[in-house]
């Protein structure tokens, strides 16, 4: 079975890139920290809209998908889910939701982990909702010709509560280790725990309840305002790529955890990167209106749709984000993506 060690952690030998994102990251931490205490109605409209664009992105990851504004109205409680994919969407709310409100009264356990997992498939009638895997599992994916490979095995069921409890105990154990960063051994406890893969479905979307509840535990609270499941939505390619990279050699105890943590701390970083624009633009009220819905595009890293945009501008009427909107397009300095409801738009220099 799989060793897990995080005492590489303590050793000091890491790649530049990751030491310079951690300092990055602990640096925008702080400055989000003094302007929150200060700018309370902001976050607070910035926390509405990131809820929402995390149980959608958490979601569309694992191919669960519906209406923009069903998601919202799901999400704010506006509307009972009507299918079995809404009831999926709706636990996830309900799990994000207890992980904003009560992280500081939970601890990392298995205890806690199965209740995370029972929380966000009750809805769903998940006969192991709560419980771990039965049977053995595999990661598999399906190349263009339709024919399935299997990308990784995970832990059997049978040795699954032990690897468990192994997973737990080494993250208290570096927890405890005040020579080793807290937010370098997140990404390597997340990566073991997919690794693992302890449940029959949800490992995903469990995953990443997991990183905002440890990010919090660490004094990070990024997640709260801008999506963290939406930045990995929309570099997912690269996030399976690390994923498999930083996974191979993992029952051997011979993979190398880098990838993994260079991928994670590159989402953290556009989510820093993203609530300092987004709180500049909304902070921005001596720009005319129309400046600032240009400035909440063109800041913007991920694509936005207008309905985004008026969330974040809400005293800026629908009439004029469209009127901007469609200039900017016309002059060529943001792109159009999708149609319809699904339209999107985002700074031509991300396209090119």
């Amino acid at each position: 079975m799989h060793i897990f060690d995080y005492s590489f952690l303590d050793e000091g030998l890491l790649p530049a890139e990751i030491v310079n994102l951690t300092a990055t990251i602990t640096a925008f931490n702080a400055i989000s920290d003094t302007r929150k205490e200060s700018n309370k109605s902001i976050y607070t409209e910035l926390e509405k809209i990131a809820r929402v664009q995390s149980v959608k992105g958490s979601n569309a990851i694992e191919g669960i998908v519906t209406t923009d504004a069903r998601i919202k109205q799901i999400v704010d409680g506006d509307s009972a889910p009507l299918n079995h994919d809404e009831r999926e969407i709706a636990g996830y709310r309900d799990a994000l939701d207890e992980i904003h409100s009560k992280h500081d009264q939970m601890s990392f356990s298995e205890n806690m982990i199965l209740h995370i997992h029972e929380t966000m498939t009750n809805l769903a009638g998940y006969e192991l909702s709560g419980k771990y895997k039965t049977e053995d599992n595999l990661i598999m994916e399906i190349d263009e010709r339709g024919r399935r490979r299997v990308r990784f095995t995970p832990v059997s069921a049978a040795d699954t509560g032990e690897a468990m409890q192994q997973l737990v105990l080494a993250y208290m154990d570096a927890r405890d280790n005040p020579k080793i960063n807290k937010l370098l051994l997140i990404p390597c406890v997340i990566l073991d725990f997919l690794c693992i893969h302890p449940f029959s479905d949800g490992n995903g979307r469990v995953s990443r309840l997991l990183s905002l509840f440890l990010l919090y535990k660490s004094g990070y609270d990024v997640g709260k305002y801008v999506s963290f499941e939406e930045q990995i939505n929309e570099s997912k390619d690269f996030y399976y790529e690390a994923l498999q990279e930083s996974s191979i050699g993992w029952h051997t105890n011979e993979n190398s955890y880098f990838e993994y943590m260079k991928n994670f701390l590159s989402m953290l970083y556009k989510c820093y990167k993203e609530l300092d624009k987004r709180f500049s633009t909304v902070n921005g009220k001596k720009l005319k209106k129309t400046e600032r819905v240009e400035q909440t595009v063109l800041n913007s890293v991920l694509p936005v749709s207008k309905a985004e945009i008026c969330d974040i501008l809400p005293d800026v009427s629908t009439s004029t984000v469209e009127a901007v909107l469609g200039k900017m397009v016309k002059t060529g300095s943001v792109m159009k993506l999708g149609q319809a409801r699904a339209t999107k738009y985002v700074n031509a220099k991300y396209i090119k």
